[in-house]
């Protein structure tokens, strides 16, 4: 018809959405099955055990990537709706996107995937990758950007995760490597090719309120509470599942204290700042996932913990403003202080740890679970019984350079991807801000300078 706008970009979002969905129906219907019932008694008691051994933990770790980290990224006060949906749906689709790529690699049998819960879980492992390294381009990118991402986030995360766990044999339980360093510099890439080496202006949505702050808290209280299950739900069930959740504990007990301990002393009036207690409160966590089961002394979980978050803290004062005057480096939600700093130390400690500990009280290590499947010491090679704790120490070092390396460049080759017109980057006066991609129904505020409301909405429906 004359006069007739032709199908506009923000029909992409749910034609995407819709086409995966579909493809992933037909994959379903063609290729996925689950395991068959085990007809023995003894097995069928010891599936149920497995089960109830490991759902619990399951559950602990759905709490905090849909609750947890979506109130976590609340902080940008015009911009939680978006952000918590953004996460859930993330989430989501590379969960699902994770698990047609693991099944096919690796539980492929006879044509068929079987799957089962430990599948699920270790593709939400694949999806947080994703969750994390978001948020360093948090409030400036499109729905359609996001997915963009996690497309190509997901098989290089388990790429990498293959090159470190099963051929270099990393031990690395918790995600250290794996999870938080990978997401951290894969998110920081895909920011500076994304933003360029223009220093993006503070928007006047970025500023935080009190009740912004006060929700962003709240997901890293719930976000603290269940990380342990985070961290010991690959172990070996009894002594390392036992003692990696009380190393967590104890390292994520310490980084709490010890960031209130810092963002005090950097104040000159003794405040506290949200964005620290946010964020270092959780480092522990972070940091005490290479190490979690090792046979070490509980001190150095505190002091593991300690150093996290004097690490974060100091980041966010210092690094994050550095970053961006010298490199022109845009993170958003500061996951370079939160995933990448403590990450690194935490890569460190596990090859100091090695060195320092014996091979009888640190055996245990190879009895730990891989994500991709088996235990350790298969997929590993038992590099560390056959060669000596100072090799094994070197395979976390290069454990460590594998992640930052393929991550950075991955990153910004998905950066550079991003810069497509076609995927409606928000224009710069609407980033951060609900009414982009929610009908608001309190919309007084002008949606941008010498617009009216009717333009504006005129301008989104284009645009988005």
């Amino acid at each position: 018809m004359a006069g007739q706008r032709p199908a506009c970009p923000h029909h992409l979002l749910p034609i995407s959405l819709g086409l995966f969905q579909g493809v992933l129906l037909l994959f379903f219907a063609l290729f996925v099955t689950y395991d068959e019932p085990s007809a023995q008694a003894e097995d069928t008691d010891s599936v149920a055990n497995q089960l109830y051994g490991i759902f619990p933990f399951f559950q602990d770790i759905q709490v905090m990537l849909v609750v947890g980290l979506g109130l976590l990224l609340t902080f940008l006060p015009r911009y939680g709706l978006s952000a918590v949906t953004h996460n859930f749906l993330l989430l989501n689709f590379s969960t699902q996107w994770a698990l047609v790529l693991q099944g096919l690699l690796h539980h492929l049998h006879n044509g068929q995937v079987h799957l089962d819960l430990h599948n699920l879980l270790t593709s939400e492992f694949a999806a947080v990758t994703v969750l994390i390294s978001v948020g360093a381009i948090l409030g400036r990118t499109s729905p359609c950007q996001l997915l963009v991402v996690a497309a190509c986030e997901v098989p290089i995360y388990l790429a990498s995760e293959w090159a470190i766990l099963t051929h270099l044999g990393v031990l690395d339980v918790g995600g250290t490597i794996t999870i938080h360093v990978f997401s951290c510099y894969f998110g920081l890439g895909v920011s500076k090719a994304l933003f360029g080496a223009a220093r993006q202006p503070v928007h006047p949505n970025e500023t935080p309120t009190p009740h912004s702050d006060f929700l962003s808290l709240l997901g890293t209280l719930i976000l603290w509470v269940f990380w342990p299950s985070f961290v010991a739900i690959l172990c070996q069930p009894g002594d390392a599942q036992h003692r990696a959740i009380l190393n967590t504990l104890l390292a994520m007990s310490a980084s709490a204290v010890t960031t209130v301990v810092a963002s005090s002393l950097l104040e000159r009036d003794g405040k506290l700042s949200p964005g620290h207690l946010q964020n270092g409160s959780l480092a522990g966590g972070v940091v005490i996932g290479a190490v979690a089961d090792m046979a070490m002394p509980p001190v150095a979980a505190l002091a593991l913990g300690s150093l996290s978050a004097v690490a974060c803290v100091l980041g966010f004062r210092f690094l994050t403003p550095l970053l961006a005057r010298k490199l022109t480096l845009q993170d958003q939600c500061g996951i370079h202080n939160l995933h990448g700093l403590p990450g690194i130390l935490g890569a460190v400690a596990s090859a100091v740890a090695i060195l320092v500990t014996s091979k009888d009280a640190s055996g245990s290590r190879f009895s730990q679970v891989s994500p991709v499947g088996g235990n350790a010491s298969e997929v590993g090679g038992g590099r560390w019984g056959d060669h000596g704790a100072g090799e094994q120490a070197l395979y976390q070092v290069a454990g460590l350079a594998v992640a930052v390396g393929s991550s950075l460049l991955a990153g910004l080759l998905t950066g550079v991807a991003l810069r497509l017109p076609c995927l409606a980057r928000p224009p710069k006066w609407l980033c951060f801000d609900d009414s982009l991609y929610f009908k608001i129904q309190d919309q007084a505020e002008s949606p941008g300078p010498g617009g009216t409301a009717e333009e504006g909405a005129l301008v989104l429906r284009e645009r988005v």
